[in-house]
């Protein structure tokens, strides 16, 4: 059977492949012994391994830190990389479900990670199974990289490379079809405000915590409030009931000890598309700046809040509403918050233009981050990709997706997303996701479609073979 014939007749092989996959829950944990990501991305990490050696494939370990699956082209000079992740973001929200139970309902694989980034890791490995059994000879080496802290800080891809040496090129399958030929510049930054003493009137915020990854659209923020005016919580109570009838948001209140409680809730989704979440952080800071603050510094960041960021996506009301032709405008997420009684503090994701760098965004922001007397932290930058649509490379992966899809009006595209495509040269994004197609990726409920997980294989085995024959 030819390599695509393969593939059709284990359809029920890679169904299975991947949801042994998913039963892992490989959110990163704390370090132990040779497990630098925790327990749970060590087992994902050593199940695909043990997979790889039992189907005849060489490996790599670089210490725990990060792998490679590799397949040998003979007398290969060049090598083929493919790099992908095992880590998840944590489950978070309502899930019908079970995050890492690998439910099959309606033609889907439910689960973490079935869309980021296991479904297509699954994909990949099979669509090199298919081509070696059906007798393809490479040309060049075929790497599966295997990254372990995608989701987070990237350290392990950094020393695996360090230990193997990057490839001379490849693709990632963590994105979106037809190809990707741009990807914005991602950073990530803490915006700081000190809070001052409390006054003596009005409701006190102790605390506000919310979000679980700045990468992520927050769908919870909880706030603690107290009120020493010796008028209880049925002025807050009302509040929160007329907020909810005037926008439709769902906002919850109950008493803790002396204390009230405020949870406000959203709906998650990536931090590259926000508008397709709703983010509980900015829910809650919309509905205390309509209560009487007694902490004047509490009042002044609730204030910047709503007024420079709100309910927006593109960093306008900071100043910082920069834009291109091929990306089109920013992208800001505030993924997260945390405050106490000495501060308060965002942790924000930003996507910028492909033909700007990090420098633009900061010295935008700057003027209003002083008049408003906050500080930053600078934590993350990678620096944009971008690939003119007609480049020989881009071509190659979009023959392959017309050949398999039909699709000849399709057209290489500009993302937001992150992708480890910026780890190794001469790297695009590619896949799995559709255009047009839903958004599921780190929401409550992330599934596959199953026939799309077939047809994804048949893709990246079309690629792979035309890439390295």
């Amino acid at each position: 059977m030819n390599y695509h014939e393969l593939i059709d007749a284990r359809r029920d092989e890679i169904i299975e492949f991947l949801r042994g996959m998913i039963r892992i829950p490989s959110v990163a944990g704390e370090p132990k012994g040779g497990a630098p990501f925790g327990e749970a991305v060590a087992e994902a990490y050593a199940q695909m391994l043990g997979c790889a050696e039992s189907d005849g494939f060489d490996v790599f370990d670089a210490d725990g830190w990060g792998g490679h699956i590799e397949w040998r082209g003979e007398g290969a000079k060049e090598t083929l990389g493919i790099p992908v992740h095992l880590d998840v973001v944590p489950a978070g929200g309502a899930w019908v479900h079970e995050p890492f139970g690998a439910d099959i309902a309606d033609g889907r694989v439910y689960g973490r990670g079935t869309s980021d980034d296991k479904g297509a890791t699954a994909a990949v490995y099979m669509a090199m199974k298919a081509l070696r059994d059906s007798g393809f000879v490479p040309a060049k080496n075929i790497r599966l990289i295997l990254g372990l802290d995608e989701e987070t800080a990237w350290l392990g891809m950094e020393k695996y490379l360090e230990a193997a040496g990057p490839p001379d090129f490849g693709f990632t399958p963590d994105g979106d079809f037809p190809a990707v030929n741009g990807e914005m510049g991602v950073l990530n930054f803490d915006l700081a405000k000190k809070l001052g003493k409390v006054g003596d009137t009005g409701v006190s915020v102790r605390s506000i915590e919310g979000g679980n990854a700045p990468n992520m659209v927050p769908d919870k923020a909880r706030a603690i409030v107290t009120d020493d005016s010796g008028k209880g919580y049925e002025h807050v109570k009302e509040k929160l009931a007329e907020y909810r009838a005037r926008t439709g948001y769902r906002l919850g209140g109950k008493g803790i000890g002396k204390s009230f409680e405020i949870v406000a809730y959203g709906t998650s989704a990536h931090g590259s598309t926000p508008a397709e979440g709703l983010n509980a952080i900015s829910v809650m800071m919309d509905f205390l700046g309509g209560l009487e603050l007694a902490n004047e510094s509490m009042r002044e960041f609730t204030d910047f809040y709503n007024r420079c960021i709100g309910f927006e996506f593109h960093g306008e009301g900071l100043g910082a509403g920069l834009s291109d032709e091929p990306s089109g405008k920013l992208i800001l997420n505030v993924g997260q918050i945390q405050m106490d009684k000495d501060a308060a503090i965002l942790t924000i994701n930003v996507r910028y233009p492909v033909t700007l760098t990090s420098d633009d965004f900061y010295d935008a922001l700057m003027p209003l981050v002083h008049s408003c007397d906050l500080g930053v932290v600078k934590l993350f930058d990678k620096a944009p990709i971008w690939f003119e649509p007609d480049d020989p490379f881009i071509r190659t992966l979009m023959d392959a997706y017309v050949e398999q899809t039909g699709d000849e009006a399709a057209r290489p595209i500009v993302m937001g997303g992150a992708t480890y495509a910026r780890a190794i040269p001469n790297a695009v994004a590619y896949g799995p996701k559709f255009q047009g197609g839903p958004h599921v990726m780190h929401q409550a409920d992330e599934y596959i479609e199953i026939d799309e997980l077939i047809k994804i294989t048949h893709i990246y085995a079309e690629a792979i073979r035309r890439l390295a024959g």
